[in-house]
């Protein structure tokens, strides 16, 4: 299975900025695409931001000019930077993965769909 471990939640004061990551492992063969989700109590998951293997991104209205997702290939890695923070980031945040796992065939190439276990973000002074 894929497996997908996030980091760097925390707490922040309002204005600050936080810098999350989530990394991808097992047998991935290639990754299509990434993103960020994030769920508050009493509030159903959102989606934050997502990436494409090529690069195109997408950004819930309620973080354009403030998040900032990226990966690094290279690595099975994204990011999230969260800058001037609001107390309504407050959640916990969510990466999910999806591609298609390295099944050691040219013939088969099963796709993939992974979340990671989620990391709390708390923006409070």
């Amino acid at each position: 299975q894929v497996q997908l471990v996030e980091s760097g939640g925390g707490l922040v004061q309002p204005g600050g900025s936080l810098r999350l990551s989530c990394a991808a492992s097992g047998r991935i063969r290639r990754i299509n695409g990434m993103g960020w989700y994030r769920q508050a109590p009493g509030k159903q998951r959102e989606l934050v931001a997502t990436i494409t293997s090529g690069g195109s991104t997408n950004y819930a209205d309620s973080v354009k000019g403030r998040f900032t997702i990226s990966r690094d290939n290279a690595k099975n890695t994204m990011y999230l930077q969260m800058n001037s923070l609001k107390p309504e980031d407050t959640a916990v945040y969510s990466c999910n993965v999806w591609g298609t796992y390295d099944s050691g065939s040219s013939l088969r190439r099963p796709d993939f769909d992974s979340w990671g276990q989620g990391t709390q973000v708390t923006v409070s002074s």
